[in-house]
C-alpha cells in the first residue's frame, strides 16, 4: 500500500465512522496494542486478508489520534506476529494524515492449506479467528475441522457407518450399479464382489460407507435422522410473519429415503406449492403452464445442495432446508463451499470436490452430469424465464441458493449506471460497487454494469494482470 492509499482509506473510515471486512482501527497513540492476535488470525484465514489501521481512535468518534512512536508500533506488532501459528508477515506503510502520523499493517491472506492461522499462547482450538463484519469471533471446531479436512483430503461420504450392515441396501440397486460398472470398465470386472465394494467406496473394511447408505440404504434416516430435507411454504416474505387465519405454514413437510427419492419428492414439493400461469395461443388454442421458478433450475439446486453438502458429524443433525416466500425461494445446504471455491468462482471455475463418491454414484443413480454445469444451469434457466439472475450466498455455515420470483427486480435505483464512474474515482472493490448499486448479486453487478464500462475504458483495474484477484479494485479513466 502506498502512503497516498494509506490516506485514502482513513479518510474513508473517518467517513463512513466504522470498521469493515477488512479494516481493523486501533488507536495506539498511548501504545501498542497489547492483543491484536484474534485480529491477526482473522484477517489470515479470510481470502481478502485485511488491514490494522493505527492511530484512529473509534471510541473518539474515529478522530486521527496519531500513533505514540512509528519505529516501535512496527516493532512491537512483528512480535505479536510473530507469535502466531503460521507466522503472519505483515507489511507496514506510515503517512502523515490531519497533521498526526498514521500506520497500516496489511496483513496477507493464507492459503487455505495452511489455514487456520492461530495463536500460539492458546492453542489452535482457542486461538483461532473469523472475521464476520467488524467483528472478530472465536472460529468454531466445525470451521477448524473444516481446514484439517481439506488439508488431508478427508472425505466424511467415504466414512463407514458401524451401525450399517450390507444387508440393510437395496441388493438389487446395488447390483445394478455395480452390474454398470463392470460394464463399462472390463479390467474392473475381473475384482470379486468384495474387493468391488471397497473400490467403489461402498465399503470400508467390511462396513457400508455413508455413501452407500445415502444412495442404497433401505432406510438411511434410520442411521442418521436429521440427513433428509425440510421443506416449508411461509405466507410471507420472513419465518414468523402468518396469514389470515393465524398460520406460520401454508405446508410443512419432512423429506426422507435415499438421495433420489428425496430428489424426486423435493421437487414434487415444489411443484405443488408454486404458482402456475397458464397461456392459451390465440392462433393455436396451445395451452401453456408456466411455473413460478423454472423447475431445471430448481432440481440443479437441490441436486447440489444433498450432493455436496457437508456430511461430516458436525453437520450430520442439520437437514438440507427449503423454504418458499411469497417473494422467493431459500435452498440451504449445511457447510459452506468447499476448498478454495468463492461465490464469484461458481460456474466457472473447477471446484474441489467435497463428496467425490457421492458424485460419483448420483451420475448413475439420478443421471447427474457431473461436469460442473449445475450453477450455469440455474442461471440460464432464470434468464429465459425471465426472472432475476439467482443469487448464491456462503454464510459461515451454510450455502444458501435464493431464486426471486417477479415480486423482485434486480434493479439499479436509486444510482443510475453513469453514476458507477463518479463513484470509483476513488478505487472500489466489487462489494463496495454492487452495495452501492443496491444489488445483492456482486457477480450481477460485475457483468451487468462494470464490465461493459471496462470494455468502453471508463473504468479500468488497479491489478490488470490479476483480474479475478481478490483485492482487485476499480477506478475511473481520467
Amino acid at each position: 500500500m502506498l502512503s497516498e492509499e494509506l490516506i485514502r482509506l482513513a479518510d474513508k473510515i473517518c467517513r463512513i465512522q466504522s470498521e469493515t471486512q477488512t479494516v481493523e482501527v486501533k488507536a495506539a497513540h498511548h501504545g501498542c496494542p497489547t492483543r491484536l492476535y484474534d485480529t491477526l488470525s482473522s484477517f489470515s484465514n479470510q481470502d481478502d486478508g485485511g488491514v490494522i489501521l493505527f492511530g484512529i481512535d473509534e471510541d473518539s468518534g474515529f478522530a486521527p489520534v496519531g500513533v505514540y512512536d512509528l519505529n516501535d508500533l512496527q516493532k512491537k506488532v512483528t512480535e505479536q506476529c510473530n507469535q502466531m501459528s503460521p507466522a503472519v508477515r505483515a507489511i507496514f506503510t506510515t503517512a502523515e494524515y490531519n497533521g498526526v502520523f498514521i500506520c497500516c499493517a496489511e496483513i496477507p491472506s493464507l492459503d487455505i492449506t495452511d489455514r487456520p492461522c492461530y495463536y500460539k499462547g492458546t492453542g489452535k482450538v482457542k486461538g483461532s479467528y473469523v472475521r464476520v463484519g467488524d467483528a472478530d469471533l472465536p472460529m468454531t471446531d466445525y470451521e477448524i475441522y473444516n481446514y484439517e479436512s481439506f488439508r488431508k483430503h478427508q472425505h466424511d461420504d467415504e466414512r463407514p457407518v458401524e451401525r450399517a450392515k450390507l444387508s440393510m441396501l437395496k441388493t438389487d440397486m446395488l447390483q445394478n450399479y455395480l452390474l454398470r460398472k463392470r460394464m463399462d470398465r472390463p479390467g474392473f470386472a475381473q475384482l470379486n464382489e468384495e474387493q468391488a465394494y471397497e473400490m467403489l467406496a461402498i465399503m470400508r473394511n467390511g462396513v457400508p460407507t455413508l455413501a452407500a447408505v445415502l444412495n442404497f440404504g433401505i432406510y438411511p434416516q434410520g442411521y442418521f435422522p436429521q440427513l433428509a430435507i425440510t421443506a416449508i411454504v411461509a405466507p410471507g416474505k420472513e419465518i414468523g410473519e402468518t396469514d389470515t387465519d393465524g398460520a406460520r405454514f401454508l405446508n410443512n413437510k419432512r423429506i426422507e429415503g435415499t438421495l433420489s427419492d428425496m430428489v424426486e419428492e423435493a421437487i414434487s414439493f415444489c411443484k405443488r406449492n408454486m404458482k402456475v400461469k397458464t397461456v392459451i395461443d390465440p392462433n393455436t388454442g396451445k395451452r401453456t403452464d408456466t411455473t413460478e421458478y423454472p423447475m431445471n433450475a430448481i432440481r440443479e439446486a437441490v441436486l447440489n445442495a444433498l450432493i455436496h453438502r457437508d456430511y461430516s458429524p458436525y453437520t450430520e443433525g442439520t437437514p438440507v432446508q427449503i423454504d418458499f416466500f411469497s417473494d422467493r425461494l431459500e435452498i440451504h445446504s449445511p457447510g459452506n463451499l468447499y476448498g478454495r471455491m468463492t461465490v464469484e468462482d461458481l460456474g466457472s471455475a473447477r471446484p474441489d470436490l467435497r463428496n467425490p463418491t457421492l458424485a460419483t454414484m448420483a451420475e448413475f443413480m439420478m443421471n447427474t452430469e457431473n461436469r460442473y454445469s449445475g450453477i450455469p444451469t440455474i442461471r440460464r434457466e432464470m434468464a429465459a424465464a425471465g426472472l432475476p439472475a439467482p443469487v448464491f450466498q456462503n454464510r459461515r455455515n451454510e450455502f444458501v441458493v435464493i431464486l426471486y420470483n417477479h415480486a423482485k427486480e434486480e434493479t439499479v435505483a436509486p444510482n443510475q449506471p453513469k453514476d458507477i464512474v463518479a463513484f470509483c474515482k476513488t478505487p472500489r472493490t466489487r462489494k463496495e460497487i454492487a452495495t452501492y448499486l443496491g444489488i445483492e448479486s456482486v457477480s450481477y453487478a460485475m457483468k451487468q454494469y462494470v464490465q461493459p464500462l471496462l470494455s468502453a475504458g471508463q473504468l479500468r483495474m488497479t491489478i490488470p494482470d490479476k483480474p479475478k484477484s481478490t483485492k482487485q479494485q476499480f477506478i475511473a479513466n481520467e
